[in-house]
């Protein structure tokens, strides 16, 4: 799983990071609620820990950030606040589940597992968001700040691969095995020619670039 822990106890983080890898999950962390809201639009994630109590923005207010905006993807709070009325309060905001601290780091892998069973039983995922950028899979209709982009099919299962994978750096080779589905480089400028013309339609008329090169390494999408 990609699990984002939003901590601003650095040790605290690292060791959960740390526990978490061992146990075969990736990890992105982030310190405070608003590096965490920029963490959480920018890609997809299994599973989110947040932390209660944080300076620029506070779990609570992160969460019901994110739930208006329509991310659904299930949240675990971390907090002292272990009153009854401290856990309603979290879980009304919309979180899934709470966790008193001090925990038992056994007890908060089975917490974050059966998170993700739960969301694995439920809908599929259909929509897709990257900041302003939205992809409906269904309707196979791309929109940026509400204005239809449209898009041939290969430039669409390049922009899909790209949100799936957004706030990453995207390399050539993992294009040509995802997108083209080819298992060797047939050296052809066939990737360029298409992420030319996809940051052409996703980009052009807006007021800054999603679609960045990253130089020596691939492409990235931006939220």
């Amino acid at each position: 799983m990609r699990i984002l822990i939003v901590e601003d106890d650095l040790e605290a983080a690292e060791a959960m990071a740390r526990g978490l890898t061992e146990a075969g999950h990736a990890c992105v962390q982030a310190p405070d609620g608003e590096e965490g809201l920029v963490a959480a639009r920018a890609g997809e994630f299994d599973v989110m820990v947040v932390d209660r109590m944080m300076p620029r923005m506070d779990g609570v207010t992160l969460v019901e950030t994110l739930r208006r905006e329509g991310d659904r993807t299930p949240v675990l709070f971390l907090s002292a606040l272990g009153e009854v009325t401290d856990r309603v309060d979290g879980l009304q905001a919309g979180a899934d589940d709470y966790l008193v601290k001090p925990y038992a780091f056994a007890e908060l892998i089975a917490r974050i597992e059966a998170l993700a069973r739960r969301r694995d039983t439920g809908s599929v995922q259909t929509l897709l968001k990257v900041g302003e950028l939205e992809m409906d899979l269904i309707a196979r209709t791309v929109h940026r700040q509400g204005k239809e982009i449209d898009l041939q099919p290969r430039e669409f299962q390049l922009l899909e691969f790209m949100m799936r994978h957004a706030g990453q750096s995207v390399t050539r080779t993992m294009l040509l095995e995802k997108v083209w589905h080819y298992h060797f480089d047939p050296q052809t400028n066939v990737i360029d020619v298409h992420i030319s013309r996809l940051r052409s339609k996703i980009d052009k008329g807006f007021d800054r670039p999603m679609l960045q090169t990253v130089r020596g390494a691939g492409y990235r999408l931006d939220a």
